[in-house]
């Protein structure tokens, strides 16, 4: 089974939404959910898998500014804050504290709801250690 696990964090890096995807699937194609539920905010930092036009356009239209590099095969290239965009190790670190609960490491649940479940344990001990 592969998943990906999508996440929205604050500014210090605690986790506030979590979706799942199948892990062939691309990761803009499902942000669509993620623009949705997006709580108020002034930037949004993302990697280049969601570097999609509608997207930055959709985060405009919520009043957010976006940095997201441009992907490689993209043939005008997009400007973004690169001093800004090297606050994105939080999103790291918050996947590696994440990691250390060794059910979900390991995938040890087959279930997605249960393994699903883990996950919203875990990043409620997070949010408040």
């Amino acid at each position: 089974m592969n998943t990906k696990l999508h996440a929205v964090t604050d500014t210090i890096g605690r986790p506030i939404r979590f979706f799942m995807t199948a892990g062939q699937v691309s990761d803009y194609t499902r942000a669509r959910a993620l623009v949705n539920g997006l709580p108020p905010a002034d930037w949004l930092l993302g990697d280049r898998g969601y570097d999609a036009d509608w997207f930055r356009e959709a985060l405009v239209g919520k009043g957010i500014t976006r940095c997201i590099p441009g992907r490689k095969s993209r043939d005008k290239t997009v400007k973004y804050d690169k001093r800004r965009y090297k606050r994105r190790n939080r999103i790291e670190v918050m996947f590696g504290r994440l990691k250390d609960w060794r059910r979900i490491a390991t995938r040890y649940d087959r279930s997605l709801k249960v393994f699903l479940s883990a996950i919203a344990l875990a990043s409620t001990v997070l949010f408040w250690l």
